[in-house]
């Protein structure tokens, strides 16, 4: 029982990532952003797998290129998506976009791994894609065939490519490295990348204008939504395994329209319900 409320609450802080990114990027730049909060999660994420696996091994030298492209893809690219998107699109929009991730790893696994595609993953496939168009068309699918989508929807989807990227990667280090060490050194790769980019983009002067708010909105992405947040959900992956913990995830975006209609006053639309339940049934019925 306690395990399953682990994974409930760990549902709802990914669900208020988004309100947090929403918050932040008012104040700070995307690459800004994305650094403090992986300098935070990286520190924490380093201290925690030092307290729950006793050791953060070094990862032999041909890894060191993957881990690399983890930082890049699932740390880098996905959060400077993340915050550039979040600066026009609403923090509920933004969570059923990014919901798209399990359906395009299964894409991507299907390439890359030969991972077979039935025709229930090929069906949920189509709903999630459907449901997405719902989305971020604001119900109105014709205009993504003349091209009228807005640059932060391209941004959310840039998140989905780059963590199927990150997740397809993720497998290969895995093999060799437990999750936790992997994640701790693809967030420390990633932060390292931001660092450059985030000292010209004004970070000196961004952090000494911050507002509490904004740190605030950090500190809950870098321990509750990073550290936090990946250690519980591994510990549901190790005693559920990977199915059973993987179905809470669809819980993220219903967390995500809750938060942003209570916090951010979001008021959740017909386009935005109709397109969310295409989009959590056909990863549903994608992951089954």
């Amino acid at each position: 029982m306690i395990i399953y409320l682990k994974l409930l609450i760990t549902m709802a802080l990914w669900g208020g990532t988004f309100i947090a990114g929403r918050l932040v990027v008012q104040d700070l730049g995307p690459f800004a952003a994305a650094f403090c909060r992986f300098a935070v999660a990286s520190f924490s994420l380093v201290l925690l797998t030092y307290a729950i696996e006793g050791a953060l091994p070094w990862p032999p030298r041909k890894l060191w290129l993957p881990i690399g492209l983890l930082g890049l893809t699932g740390i880098f690219a996905y959060n400077v998506f993340f915050f550039s998107g979040l600066r026009t699109v609403e923090a509920g929009r933004a969570a059923l976009i990014i919901a798209l991730n399990p359906v395009a790893i299964a894409l991507g696994a299907a390439l890359c791994f030969k991972d077979p595609l039935g025709y229930r993953r090929l069906l949920g496939i189509g709903l999630s894609l459907l449901g997405a168009a719902v989305v971020i068309s604001d119900g109105d699918p014709v205009r993504l065939l003349r091209g009228d989508v807005g640059l932060g929807e391209l941004m959310m989807l840039g998140c989905v490519v780059s963590w199927m990227s990150y997740s397809l990667l993720g497998k290969v280090v895995m093999a060799e490295l437990s999750p936790f060490a992997t994640t701790t050194y693809a967030c420390v790769t990633g932060a390292v990348l931001l660092l450059g980019p985030a000292v010209a983009e004004g970070l000196g002067g961004n952090i000494a204008t911050a507002t509490a708010t904004t740190w605030g909105g950090i500190l809950y992405l870098g321990l509750l939504g990073s550290a936090v947040g990946f250690s519980w959900y591994y510990d549901g992956v190790r005693q559920l395994g990977p199915a059973r913990a993987g179905v809470f995830i669809n819980l993220v975006p219903v967390f995500a329209i809750a938060l942003a209609a209570l916090f951010l006053q979001e008021a959740p639309t017909a386009s935005l319900v109709l397109g969310g339940a295409l989009v959590i049934a056909g990863v549903v019925t994608t992951n089954r």
